[in-house]
């Protein structure tokens, strides 16, 4: 019973490095079916460049919107908005409103990269579309050194159709998919860069320490499941509260509720600062509110700590 405990905390501690390696072996399961069941390069100049790029870029942006759909951030960040537009940077905070902005964006550009790179790695799709190029430079690249014939034939050489030597399009699939692989690794490898220059530079600027954050880490995820549970339960005594004044046909009892503003209050994100001993917003917003607090004025006023999402 201690060793699945011990197991079931570290899969938990652990449930983001999990998820991205799921998330990078359902990538791949679903790149191989797409290169081996489904893709089928037609090798005509006039359709190879349009078939390749969609079959490349296609599941990529389909999965930046599938991202970007089930992103929380997003959605705290825009509901609202169209009837009062000030929400997105309250009290003129571009910074914080691009910061969650580039979060949001970070998040749901992993699945994406994902793709791309394992798509590019295999080179199926990159071949056929940059063999139904017309005439341009990189064409000219590829054929530099071949016979005269190779423009033409090359929408061809990925389907092994063409009517040049073996030898020659064998040699230009290698060179097809080297270009690819290419591609693919520097992705991988500024995508890595980009993540870890982002990840120093937050942290140089953080105003508390790694242990502090790691602190409020753990408590914000256990305050929003706490909320989930406190929701869940306050929502079906509501429910049965309604239900059972409807059927008794009389009035119902009360049933305090937070009211519009304090909603409005706790959807906003908590900027963490060195000069407040608070972790998130419900807790600023519940010890200034209910609390003889005299920091309640500041945060009514919000002149600190308040970002968008």
């Amino acid at each position: 019973m201690d060793s699945f405990k011990t197991l079931l905390k570290f899969l938990t501690n652990k449930k983001s490095s999990i998820g991205y390696c799921f998330m990078a072996v359902v990538t791949i399961g679903r790149e191989q079916i797409f290169a081996f069941v489904s893709f089928q390069c037609p090798c005509n100049r006039s359709q190879n460049f349009a078939y390749g790029l969609t079959f490349l870029l296609g599941p990529a942006v389909v999965l930046l919107a599938i991202g970007l759909f089930v992103c929380t951030r997003l959605w705290r960040l825009y509901t609202g908005c169209c009837l009062n537009p000030s929400k997105l940077c309250p009290s003129g905070n571009f910074v914080g409103c691009a910061k969650v902005i580039v979060k949001v964006l970070c998040g749901a550009c992993i699945a994406p990269v994902m793709w791309l790179s394992v798509a590019l790695l295999n080179g199926t799709f990159y071949e056929c579309a940059v063999s139904g190029l017309d005439e341009n430079v990189l064409v000219q690249i590829i054929c530099k050194n071949k016979t005269r014939i190779c423009q033409d034939e090359l929408p061809r050489v990925p389907c092994s159709k063409s009517q040049l030597p073996e030898k020659e399009n064998t040699e230009l699939l290698l060179m097809l998919r080297a270009q690819s692989q290419i591609l693919g690794w520097s992705i991988i490898i500024i995508s890595a860069t980009v993540l870890l220059i982002g990840n120093c530079f937050k942290n140089c600027r953080s105003q508390v320490s790694y242990i502090q954050l790691t602190f409020q880490k753990i408590y914000t995820e256990n305050e929003r499941e706490q909320f989930e549970l406190f929701a869940e339960d306050f929502a079906t005594k509501l429910a049965e509260r309604n239900l059972k004044s409807f059927f008794d046909n009389k009035s119902p009892e009360p049933f305090p509720l937070p009211n519009h503003k304090a909603w409005k209050e706790i959807s906003t994100i908590y900027t963490f600062k060195k000069s407040e001993p608070y972790d998130s917003t419900l807790q600023r917003y519940v010890e200034c509110t209910y609390l003889d607090s005299p920091e309640k004025q500041l945060f009514m006023e919000g002149e600190d700590g308040k970002e968008v999402v």
